[in-house]
């Protein structure tokens, strides 16, 4: 490392040629909003200075506007089905050059070594993947992950290179009230930081979890939630998912504040969003359509998720920097004409391997149609009530309709029968429940991604049907599986850990799409169905969801039984 930095040195004081200058360029000083017109000189993959510089090689900048790369402040991998190669080729021509994962999705299946296998799967790509280690395995004592981590498994996470803290802290309740369990994973991380996951907490619960040594929190819906968390000294990083969009109505707040410990990040992305609407360029192009400044912009989606997580040496142009460059056309559309990693163009993405027992993860007891049944005399039942645009939901309570003594699906009255079933040891355990406002008329949809647990999650109109989608995800190891009268119509299969595709990126977004489409051909008419689906069985996401344990009313935090 010292040969390196003397040979920096000298490069940085003219003594030596640098390997490339990025020369022509308006560059940008997130540190004074400034555009200057200067030499970037990068040596070793690195910046050694600004100013006027010689090299062995010239990245002709003319006309372009070069601004540090974007920066994932806090997403789930395995929300956009790819394994880690596939998404560094997605996202590196978008802009997207460092991301900070939380794994818990692959934690809840596969445990601490399914982690050990990615974090050593990401190792060597040119996109930098940092981690956070998972704190909620369960979410909550309410799901049924393989099994739970523990402060033994977390302390051998933290100890890896490039995790760089705890992931968000998703069992709030438990915090607030001081949960000896909750608090033993926050003494481990003493000297690291801590992400939140707060979803509507306000006052003095607020206040006590910030107490508790949260430092950030990306579940803010509303103004008042993210103004009254900065004012709590939390970091802001808002949130724009494939489902979850919040950018909207958080960005005013960078207008009245400024953008002081606020970040960028996206959570949870469908891969044909992301082809289709762009990653974290996306998100900066947005911001500057609804009147945020191109350099107000640019600072929240690099220098300052780069601060949140003390990646002091991401996130600027500037020397002692990696040298993650992205010449832009304009300030409008944010789409790099040239992405550079350490100085260089990406041109080759080497591919992980990918080993057998990462699959063959869906060990569940085979369901019949007697397991969906649900024995009904009459009287009112509590129904998970979807939301528009977003992960919470409402605690409706209707009246299902009965046939031969039994609850049955009613499309008529938007009523689709809801189950999770628990994959992973064969329990046999079931959640039945009924869901209002998904405009499903027929068929099933049937997937192994649903939060936390990733246990089994199907939604039909016939047991029947709802039946066979459940066999065939065992069939595949996993995936996506649309059933119509008693027919496979659409899937997408994804082996490892029943998560991840081990396909390449254009038939990973050919398959989801031919699943989206299939669904809304049985009547879906809510939005992107399977991510709907999969937060369902999400138990710290207010108001109802459901789990293979039962309904969970979350803001009670208790199980609560169907019939009211």
């Amino acid at each position: 490392m010292s040969a390196d930095l003397t040979r920096r040195l000298a490069v940085a004081r003219g003594d030596e040629p640098a390997d490339i200058v990025v020369r022509g360029g308006r560059v940008l000083s997130v540190f004074t909003r400034e555009w200057l017109e200067l030499d970037v000189a990068v040596v070793d993959g690195w910046i050694a200075g600004l100013g006027e510089y010689d090299g062995r090689e010239v990245v002709d900048a003319g006309g372009y506007y070069v601004v540090p790369g974007f920066i994932d402040a806090h997403m789930h991998l395995e929300s956009t089905k790819l394994l880690p190669d596939e998404f560094a080729r997605l996202v590196l021509p978008l802009g997207t050059t460092a991301v900070v994962l939380d794994p818990h999705e692959l934690a809840n299946v596969l445990g601490t070594d399914g982690v050990h296998w990615l974090l050593d799967a990401c190792e060597g790509l040119p996109l930098d993947f940092y981690f956070m280690a998972s704190s909620s395995i369960p979410a909550s004592e309410f799901e049924s992950p393989r099994r739970p981590l523990k402060s033994g498994d977390l302390e051998s996470l933290l100890r890896r290179k490039r995790v760089l803290g705890l992931a968000e802290m998703m069992n709030f309740p438990g915090v607030v009230r001081a949960d000896e369990r909750e608090l033993d994973k926050l003494r481990l991380a003493e000297g690291v930081q801590v992400d939140g996951h707060a979803p509507g907490l306000l006052g003095k619960a607020l206040n006590a979890y910030a107490a508790a040594g949260i430092r950030s929190d990306h579940e803010a819906l509303t103004a008042d939630e993210g103004r009254e968390r900065l004012r709590n000294g939390m970091w802001l990083l808002i949130r724009e998912a494939s489902m979850a969009r919040n950018l909207q109505a958080l960005l005013p707040l960078v207008r009245e504040f400024g953008t002081n410990r606020i970040a960028f990040c996206t959570d949870d992305r469908d891969p044909e969003d992301i082809a289709e609407n762009g990653h974290i360029n996306g998100m900066v192009r947005e911001a500057v359509a609804t009147g945020v400044s191109p350099e107000d912009a640019v600072v929240l989606a690099t220098l300052n998720p780069a601060t949140w997580h003390r990646l002091w040496h991401l996130g600027a142009i500037a020397p002692g920097y990696q040298a993650d460059l992205l010449l832009l056309p304009d300030l409008e559309r944010f789409e790099p004409e040239l992405t550079l990693k350490s100085g260089r163009p990406v041109e080759e993405i080497p591919q992980p391997e990918v080993p057998e027992w990462v699959k063959h993860s869906v060990r569940n007891h085979p369901v019949t149609e007697g397991d969906l049944r649900i024995p009904w005399e009459g009287g009112d039942a509590r129904v998970i009530g979807l939301v528009p645009d977003q992960i919470v939901t409402d605690n409706l309570v209707q009246s299902p309709t009965s046939e031969n003594g039994m609850a049955v699906a009613d499309a008529d009255r938007d009523l689709a029968k809801i189950a999770v079933i628990e994959r992973h040891l064969g329990t046999g355990r079931v959640g039945l429940g009924f869901v209002h406002g998904s405009g499903l008329e027929r068929g099933a949809l049937a997937s192994t991604v649903a939060h936390d647990a990733h246990n089994i999650v199907v939604v039909g109109m016939k047991d029947g049907d709802m039946v066979h989608a459940v066999q065939r995800l065992g069939e595949l190891g996993g995936g996506i599986v649309v059933v119509d009268d008693g027919k496979v119509t659409s899937e997408l299969p994804l082996p490892v850990a029943g998560l991840l595709a081990d396909a390449p990126l254009a038939k990973v977004i050919a398959q989801s799409l031919a699943c989206n489409d299939a669904a809304r051909s049985l009547g879906w008419s809510g939005a992107t169905p399977f991510l709907t689906l999969s937060f369902l069985g999400l138990s710290v996401i207010p108001s109802l969801k459901i789990t293979d344990r039962g309904l969970v009313d979350v803001d009670r935090f208790e199980i609560v039984p169907l019939r009211v």
